[in-house]
């Protein structure tokens, strides 16, 4: 039996609670659903009134829910039959999320000093990408802010606990703090000197960072220690994990010498990009661009010098698992007729495909 206290009682023959008519209300108590908790007496509510929402009653009387007894305050104690994902709430109480202990100071232990500001809690990170890719392992995520590294940290860290292949790219500039900067122009240092380019972001917090925590050491080749927390079976941060990361530096390129395929060296880690990143990046040997490249590791293929297509057909026939294909033609007749005698699911013109999609300012002189 729930001794309910007066204030109660009274809302149940006067007013509403909490936008509960006196009637549910009656009904609430009667099925123990109800109860009154945290007595303020310096307040006009004496009590503070809980109740279980209709979806929570549902699931009891229709035995998705089943009542183990109940709580010194009258609260039913219960537990699900069975697992099923929910909405995650909107405030989160873990202490693996605190950004100081599992934040700067795995930072810290990574780079060996203080690099970067507030690096957020990676077991936090990890936690909000498994909301949205538990049933995704194949997921890519890409953070256009990526700071100190956090998000492919945790993004390695979710792959290592459950199996899965998720991808990450990140994206940063190089900038350098204010004090850095201040620093490095009192010695007559400019952007894009070496000495202010090693400070910037990219270069002294997110790459080495995502380097040896892949490989399971700190910036001066000692091995990490500890484990991650919340792994099962523990995992020790020496270990590392199985994944390969590779570094680009954005750059522009002048698009009359792409038009020329005078810039194809520079634009091929972009076609690799463009086709899932199979494989180690390809890098041509020599400065002399070849005729063609079949890449099977890669999984394309790029035509380059178009009278030599009746070849390049040839060969890509040996190779059913490349479906993609990038042809370098300046005319949209050429381009065609040669698709046609391609099987594959997807082909490109170079170089316009390419300007198109990758031109800044487009429509601009």
């Amino acid at each position: 039996m729930v001794v309910l206290p007066y204030f109660l009682s009274e809302m149940m023959e006067r007013k509403c609670c909490g936008g509960v008519t006196p009637n549910t209300c009656k009904n609430l108590v009667n099925k123990g659903y109800i109860k009154a908790t945290k007595y303020t007496p310096d307040k006009p509510q004496l009590f503070v009134i809980q109740y279980l929402s209709s979806g929570t009653i549902k699931d009891i009387e229709e035995g998705r829910v089943t009542v183990k007894g109940y709580s010194k305050d009258g609260g039913i104690v219960a537990e699900n039959l069975e697992s099923r994902m929910a909405m995650p709430k909107t405030q989160w109480n873990n202490e693996l999320h605190d950004a100081r202990d599992y934040g700067t100071k795995i930072l810290k232990e990574i780079l060996g000093e203080a690099r970067f500001d507030f690096p957020k809690s990676l077991y936090a990170v990890r936690d909000c990408l498994k909301l949205f890719t538990l049933e995704k392992p194949n997921a890519i995520i890409i953070d256009f802010f990526a700071g100190s590294g956090t998000t492919m940290h945790a993004v390695n860290l979710l792959n290592a606990e459950d199996g899965g292949h998720r991808r990450c790219i990140m994206v940063t500039n190089n900038e350098v703090s204010a004090d850095e900067t201040k620093m490095l122009k009192d010695k007559g240092y400019q952007p894009g000197d070496e000495e202010w380019e090693k400070l910037g972001i990219a270069h002294y917090v997110t790459w080495p960072r995502t380097v040896c925590s892949i490989e399971g050491h700190d910036v001066n080749g000692k091995q990490l220690k500890g484990d991650y927390l919340g792994s099962e079976p523990p995992m020790h941060m020496s270990d590392g994990f199985r994944a390969n990361v590779a570094f680009f530096k954005l750059g522009f390129l002048n698009p009359t010498a792409v038009s020329l395929g005078m810039r194809f060296s520079e634009m091929l880690p972009t076609l690799w990009l463009k086709t899932g990143a199979k494989g180690k990046c390809p890098e041509l040997s020599g400065k002399q661009v070849p005729d063609m490249l079949i890449l099977p590791e890669n999984q394309f293929a790029v035509l380059i010098n178009e009278n030599t297509f009746a070849n390049f057909a040839e060969k890509l026939a040996e190779h059913p698992e490349i479906q993609t294909v990038f042809l370098a033609t300046d005319y949209e007749v050429n381009y065609q007729s040669m698709v046609k005698n391609l099987n594959v699911t997807e082909a490109y013109q170079l170089y316009r495909d390419y300007l198109d999609h990758f031109r800044v300012n487009r429509g601009r002189n």
